[in-house]
């Protein structure tokens, strides 16, 4: 047997070092690409959507913080505490045009608060805004789901909404907001200071501008409405052009209130349906456009409504906001 050179063992170190290396960047090529191409699935676990690299340390966001108010292990599991009818297809759906915007280089996420301001109160690092990007130049609309001020239910009650009204063109966003009613308006008030301070890098109108909310999150688009930015914090900002909220037993309003939209079923055992409509009716009393509908049949946290008597209410809605645009 010939003795084997100096020279041909580094060769072949060098063979080997090689193909691992190549292996490892195969490897992460290929993670890349599985991650960029491989679509969520009703089967996908919640755990896999919140860590998945697009969404770079906030998926957390996407779903409660505290685990107590979801249920589930999958996204066709999914379960949120006060809420009906969610559609597994809809969250799906939502999850994925996230993450194949990300991946896109969109920014999908944003935060309200300066990291001095989230060293000082650690509460407000579950804060921020996602955003469903519509036309560039076109209005924005904010969404607030709803929870009892207690978490945030954006997966039912705000993120399905954002996500129709950018496929209509309009700039959606999906305020995550901290527990308790002060708070949550707070975090409105400086979430509508952040996108006026940044409409041009955004590309958003701020002309006429639209809040939105469902329970606990309606109350919110109600009393920023009602009493402006200015008085949570927010500073000297214009009004919204319309209020759109849903199931809430809100009765306080002003004279000054924005033009507003309400619906709400009529089995809803948290929100009745009749103080609603009356607080309608004496806002339309004072002067101030309004439109009311309640659906039969339907409990409470319905979201977009799909497959019930609710579905296509987003559309009157939609309407109702364009027509303030007009004035």
């Amino acid at each position: 047997m010939k003795p084997v050179s100096y020279m041909a063992i580094v060769l072949c170190v060098m063979l080997f070092l090689t193909r691992c290396s190549s292996g490892a960047v195969d490897e992460e090529v290929n993670e890349s690409v599985q991650n960029k191409t491989e679509p969520f699935t009703r089967n996908t676990k919640i755990e896999d959507v919140i860590n998945a690299p697009s969404f770079d340390g906030f998926g957390r966001l996407l779903f409660p913080t505290d685990e107590y108010y979801y249920s589930g292990d999958t996204l066709e599991e999914l379960g949120l505490t006060y809420y009906s009818h969610i559609d597994p297809d809809e969250t799906v759906e939502i999850v994925n045009t996230l993450r194949e915007r990300a991946a896109d280089g969109q920014t999908i996420f944003y935060d309200i608060y300066t990291d001095e301001e989230k060293a000082a109160d650690p509460a407000k690092e579950d804060t921020g805004l996602f955003f469903f990007k519509g036309i560039p130049g076109e209005k924005f609309a904010i969404c607030n789901a709803g929870g009892a001020f207690a978490y945030v239910g954006a997966m039912q009650d705000s993120f399905p909404h954002a996500l129709e009204l950018s496929q209509k063109g309009y700039n959606a966003f999906a305020l995550i907001y901290r527990p308790g009613a002060q708070t949550a308006c707070e975090d409105l008030a400086r979430a509508i200071r952040f996108i006026f301070a940044h409409a041009d890098e955004l590309e958003v109108d701020t002309d006429c501008y639209s809040l939105w909310g469902g329970s606990a999150g309606a109350r919110m688009a109600a009393w920023l409405g009602s009493y402006g930015a200015e008085a949570f914090g927010g500073g000297d900002l214009p009004r919204p052009g319309a209020v759109i909220m849903l199931y809430t037993g809100l009765s306080e309003y002003s004279e000054s209130d924005p033009p507003t939209y309400a619906c709400v079923g009529d089995r809803d055992g948290i929100a009745n349906w009749r103080v609603m409509q009356a607080r309608l009716e004496a806002m339309q009393q004072a002067g101030i456009d309004t439109e009311f509908h309640v659906y039969s049949g339907l409990g409470h946290g319905f979201g977009l409504g799909t497959g019930t008597s609710a579905e296509g209410w987003i559309n009157d809605a939609v309407a109702f906001w364009e027509q303030q645009m007009k004035k």
